[in-house]
């Protein structure tokens, strides 16, 4: 099972994946990105590009072509661990429902907004992600600027 670790009282929830996403892009980690929502993956997509005047975080789509070359990867749908990787990459969940195949990854991120509907959401992966036996950690990050 995962490690799963939910950060919660974000201020802006895909600023905050994006910091998350250079971050450990920054340290050589691969990271996919999933979301159901298409819409939403696509604006995440056009903000890790924007996000910092100075940052380049490389990214395409997990069935792009050049998908096994690139640390990150943005899916709507359930995708394996890319093999081969050192560390092996991690799991960034933006969707509003557990990640299927979540159980296949060393660590799952998720990263909680202020609202109540953000918050209610959570607590339901949260149980979810307990019934099926994932090791869970809760993290305040309401006071990052």
């Amino acid at each position: 099972m995962a490690r799963v670790d939910f950060a919660f009282g974000a201020p802006d929830r895909l600023r905050m994946a994006c910091e998350v996403v250079a971050k450990h892009h920054d340290k050589g980690r691969r990271l996919v990105v999933y979301c159901s929502d298409a819409v939403l993956l696509e604006r995440f997509d056009l903000m890790l590009w924007g996000f910092e005047p100075t940052a380049f975080i490389p990214h395409v789509d997990a069935g792009d072509p050049l998908a096994a070359q690139t640390p990150i990867l943005l899916s709507g749908k359930a995708v394996t661990p890319p093999e081969g990787s050192s560390p092996s990459p991690w799991l960034v969940n933006l969707d509003a429902r557990c990640p299927p195949g979540a159980e296949q990854y060393e660590r799952v991120l998720e990263i909680v907004s202020q609202d109540e509907e953000s918050v209610l959401a959570a607590r339901r992966r949260w149980r979810e992600y307990k019934d099926a036996g994932h090791e869970l950690h809760a993290h305040d990050v309401s006071n990052r600027a």
